[in-house]
């Protein structure tokens, strides 16, 4: 990715037609304290994403490396119309070659879930990833009792492909995780 991506991915994740609701951007220096949230406070990332305590200050310093733009992963600020950082959204590249296939995924704070900004910031994303990269297909992995990541998956066009059993840990037993799909050939560009 080039030196400009950050200023293409402001401009291009805005909802023209919702600018009061949510945006993506890319993280400044403004957002250390919420990335720093992300490794100290279990609610932030929700019961499906908390991995437990980590270092407080590797989010910090993948901002300092590299803006969390790279070509291997990055993550991007959800933001309320304010610019205030109330979610992230991560892609990364899978498959073969490099580029046909991404893996998307947000987490929003808890104070604001349950209004449709993870939905807004997924549709963002997709329509990003499919409008400015070689995406063929993207694809999200969930847990199988996350029903309203599903459901926002579902309302995107996503489709479930299958299932892992066993493949994660949480809450002390092993739990299934599903697959959910969407090729180019079925996108639908701003789709709720």
């Amino acid at each position: 990715m080039t030196g400009d991506v950050p200023g293409a991915i402001l401009a291009f994740m805005t909802p023209a037609n919702h600018p009061d609701k949510v945006h993506l951007r890319a993280f400044t220096e403004a957002d250390l304290a919420f990335l720093d949230r992300l490794c100290t406070d279990p609610d932030a990332l929700g019961e499906f994403e908390w991995p437990g305590f980590g270092d407080p200050r590797a989010r910090r310093k993948r901002w300092e490396i590299d803006g969390y733009i790279s070509a291997e992963s990055a993550a991007v600020a959800i933001a309320r119309a304010d610019d205030t950082a109330i979610g992230i959204a991560t892609w990364k590249p899978r498959g073969f070659p490099s580029g046909v296939t991404y893996e998307i995924g947000v987490g929003v704070l808890p104070e604001h879930r349950g209004q449709g900004v993870g939905t807004v910031a997924q549709r963002l994303l997709v329509d990003y990833l499919f409008g400015r990269t070689t995406a063929n297909r993207i694809e999200a992995l969930t847990n199988g009792g996350n029903l309203g990541e599903q459901k926002a998956l579902e309302r995107l066009g996503f489709r479930r492909e299958g299932v892992m059993h066993g493949r994660s840990f949480y809450h002390g037993e092993y739990v299934d995780v599903l697959v959910y799909g969407l090729l180019r050939s079925e996108h639908c560009p701003g789709t709720p």
